[in-house]
This record gives C-alpha cells, structure tokens and sequence, in this order.
C-alpha cells in the first residue's frame, strides 16, 4: 500500500502533466480557430473549379490533356498527409489504416508530414518521397507536391495518383478521406473531398451550355488551368488537414487535462483516507499505552 508520501509525490506529479496539457490545449485552440477559417474559406473557390471543370470536360470533342488520360490502374501512387507531431488522438492511426485498401505489390506512397513516412517506414511499404508543410501551408508547399505527382504521371511512372487525408467536418469529428487526383476524370470525389457547402458563385454559374470557345486554343487553356486545379486541390487539402490536426489535438488535450484533474480528486482522496487512517491508529496506539500505564 502506497504511503502517504508516495501519494503527494504522484499528485504533485499529475498536477505537472495537468498544467502542460492544459498549456498545449490553449494553443491548439488558438491555432485550430486559424486552421478551420482557412480550411472553409477554400472550399468555396475549390467547388467553383470543380463545377467549371465539370462543365467544360464533356464538351471537348476529341481532345484529351495529358493530365486527363485514363490508363489501366497497373502502378498507383498515393499521398498521405498526416501530422509532423503527435498528441492528436488516433488522427494518424486512422488514417494508416486507410493504406491497407491498397495493393503494396503495386502502390507508392508520398508522405507529407512526418508520422505518416515514420509509419510507412515501419510498415515496409515502399516510401518513394517526404515533404513537410507548415502550419499555415502555402501554395508553394502543396506545388512542391505537385510538380512530383505531375512528373510522375506524365511520365508514365504511375497511372494514377490518389491523396489520402483526414477531411475536416467540425471540431469533435474528421474523416479519414481518398481522393483521385489523377488523372483529371472524378469530379465528384473531388468535389466531396473538400465539402459540399453551396456559395452564391456556384448557385451563379450558368450551366448546360451547348458549346465553349477557346482562346486562344483549348491545349493552350488547359495546359495553364489544369495544373493550377490540382495545385489548388493539392493546397485545399493541406489545409483540411491542418484543420483535422489542431482541432484532434486540442480535443486530446483537453480530455486529457479533464482525466488529470479526476486523478488528482481521486488521488487527494485517497491521500485523506490514508492520513485519517493513520491518525486514528496513532490515537489507538497512544490511548492502549496510557491504559497499559495506568
């Protein structure tokens, strides 16, 4: 049995742990209100290429972009966006999870954060490339991601490449997402990957249109929007993720400050229990030794 000593060494030290967390949950709260208005204030834009796309693909006749060319699925590759640093809940767990739906034999990963390359490498699974984004990510950051997969894909290295994220709903809640981002061809998934929040310019774009005019030439259009799509998706992403990353961490931190401030009641009581204990068997030894004198 603990004595008592023992028992305020521990509450001391729960007490500790209880100030870091609640410490660490502060500053995820402020970074996590940052993280989710840039997640929410990309989906409207992301949605609006998306529906322009999906207007403008079917009416190309014969005209197909590199990075729109569907090839049987032989080599894939996937991108995994997870955290740098832990202390999120099972964020990252859930979502190397989601790496068992595809095939090692045939599949590539891309980590972008450092759990997910230390998870992959100790997986075994065949890590081609590391990137790292900051808390606020920056287009230049989702580029760098980018200009890989780009390179990948038109060099015919893989068929297709897909982005496995956390996607952000709320605070309480992120959903462990894949998307296809090449080649150019799912408009809906991509369209669900980054919400489905309706905006004024989406409800104003004209829609059913017969024919679409290109100037100065559709390869030439193409050539300049395509790219700029999957970067911007690329980059929406990012911020999905950072959105899911402080809005876990905080709601970890603070249930864990929660369970250390019970452990500390807990604790303090059985401190009182253990004293009482030993004062009333203090007064038990003193008043047999007065009746033994007497």
């Amino acid at each position: 049995m603990p004595s008592t000593r023992d028992i305020l060494r521990r509450i001391k030290s729960v007490k500790s742990t209880a100030q870091v967390t609640r410490a660490m949950q502060m500053v995820a709260s402020s970074k996590m209100g940052k993280a989710q208005a840039a997640a929410l204030a990309g989906r409207p834009y992301a949605l609006l290429m998306n529906q322009v796309l999906g207007e403008l693909l079917p009416h190309l006749g014969d005209f197909v972009h590199p990075l729109m060319e569907r090839r049987e699925a032989r080599k894939r590759a996937v991108i995994v966006v997870t955290t740098d640093k832990g202390l999120c809940g099972a964020l990252n767990s859930n979502l190397m999870r989601e790496t068992a739906r595809f095939d090692p034999a045939t599949t590539e990963y891309v980590a972008a954060g450092k759990k997910g390359a230390q998870a992959l490498g100790r997986a075994k699974l065949n890590l081609i490339a590391e990137f790292h984004y900051k808390d606020s990510p920056s287009s230049s950051e989702a580029r760098a991601i980018t200009k890989l997969a780009i390179k990948s894909f038109l060099e015919g290295e893989v068929d297709e490449v897909q982005v496995l994220f956390s996607q952000f709903v709320n605070t309480l809640t992120q959903k462990p997402r894949v998307i296809q981002l090449l080649p150019i061809q799912e408009i809906k998934a991509l369209r669900a990957g980054v919400g489905e929040e309706k905006t004024e310019a989406l409800r104003a774009l004209p829609s059913g249109a017969s024919e679409f005019k290109f100037e100065p030439d559709a390869p030439t259009v193409l050539g300049t929007l395509l790219p700029h799509w999957v970067n911007f998706i690329m980059y929406q992403v990012l911020h999905e993720a950072k959105a899911s990353e402080q809005s876990a961490r905080m709601v970890a931190m603070k249930n864990a400050t929660e369970n250390a401030d019970q452990l500390v009641k807990d604790l303090t009581l059985d401190y009182n229990k253990l004293r009482q204990s030993n004062i009333t068997k203090e007064l038990l030894e003193i008043a047999s030794a007065q009746m033994a004198l007497a």
